[in-house]
């Protein structure tokens, strides 16, 4: 069975760092769309009611890094904030207010502290969050947060697509995973899972690209290990890549 998140050292994380003006915390990803498995994140995004001050986010950055990793006892977490008249009413790009995530933990180690700006990601996240309709903390997500227009959700996922194929080499897994999320979408206008999306993309796939999308869910899955050497990822990441632009221009 997957796992369930343990959330409520986060949500008191924010309280203590967020005061008065932290109005919700929401999870999504993973743990919502069928549970965590071996290698997920502890998806949450938190809805403040005013901007966070640098100092706000430097303490955060401090304390997730203690808190979100890879080994025994941790998750990596994936830690979203926004401000709510940022994202209310809806408008493209959407603003983000701090984002933590563990691909960028040397750039927290060295002191860099997440700024506030324009996110496309955030069409995903919050479409997410709002089908999972899985309070932590305050009122259903409904009650804080816009529908995002099906067309910005499309323009989003695709607009994320050149950053990903740069981290092929370093994120293998991830990235394949998500472009398959991203075909999968694009095609049916739902958001699966990674392993429900890699399965949904792999009988799509022309044969000789089927092993490394199988590759990158039994790794996901905890049933294999990671290793790449022995499969022609690039050229099924490049077909992937083809796809989602083929279902974005039709």
């Amino acid at each position: 069975m997957p796992d369930q998140p343990h959330t409520d050292h986060l949500v008191q994380l924010l309280r203590t760092i967020l005061g008065a003006s932290l109005l919700g915390v929401y999870l999504h990803g993973s743990a919502t769309l069928g549970g965590l498995r071996p290698h997920s994140d502890v998806d949450v995004l938190a809805v403040v009611r005013e901007p966070t001050s640098h100092e706000q986010r430097r303490l955060l950055t401090e304390e997730l890094l203690k808190v979100s990793g890879v080994g025994e006892g941790l998750r990596p977490v994936e830690l979203t904030v926004v401000v709510q008249d940022g994202v209310r009413p809806w408008r493209y790009p959407p603003a983000c207010e701090f984002l933590y995530g563990e691909w960028l933990r040397e750039d927290f180690e060295r002191g860099m502290t997440p700024a506030p700006g324009p996110n496309p990601d955030l069409a995903p996240v919050l479409t997410m969050v709002l089908l999972a309709d899985a309070p932590l903390l305050g009122p259903g997500p409904a009650e804080l947060l816009d529908p995002v227009p099906a067309a910005d959700l499309r323009r989003a996922i695709v607009a994320g697509v050149p950053e990903l194929m740069e981290q092929l080499a370093a994120d293998t897994r991830n990235v394949l995973l998500t472009l398959a999320r991203v075909w999968s979408t694009l095609d049916t206008g739902g958001i699966r899972s990674k392993d429900a999306a890699a399965e949904w993309a792999a009988g799509r796939l022309p044969a000789e690209h089927r092993p490394v999308l199988a590759r990158a869910r039994g790794v996901y899955l905890g049933d294999e290990e990671e290793r790449w050497g022995d499969l022609d990822v690039r050229s099924c990441a490049e077909y992937l890549v083809r796809v989602i632009d083929e279902g974005y221009a039709s």
